[in-house]
């Protein structure tokens, strides 16, 4: 898992679709569901903590460019 979009693969596979149209509150609401998948021992630690940095390090580059 590498970028965004490898995320919003990863939640579509369980049925999940995120879109706002406010990027940062997706991306927010992503995290969330990363974690109910992984409190629920759907995926692995590794794809959890992964992702978890990914999503948190584009929040940080959008709040600080806007």
């Amino acid at each position: 898992m590498k970028t965004i979009y490898d995320i919003q693969q990863l939640l579509k596979r369980f049925g999940t679709i995120i879109y706002i149209g406010d990027r940062v509150a997706d991306l927010e609401l992503m995290e969330a569901e990363m974690k109910e998948l992984y409190q629920s021992q759907l995926i692995e630690t590794k794809d959890y903590q992964t992702a978890i940095l990914l999503l948190r390090h584009e929040a940080k580059l959008l709040k600080e460019k806007g």
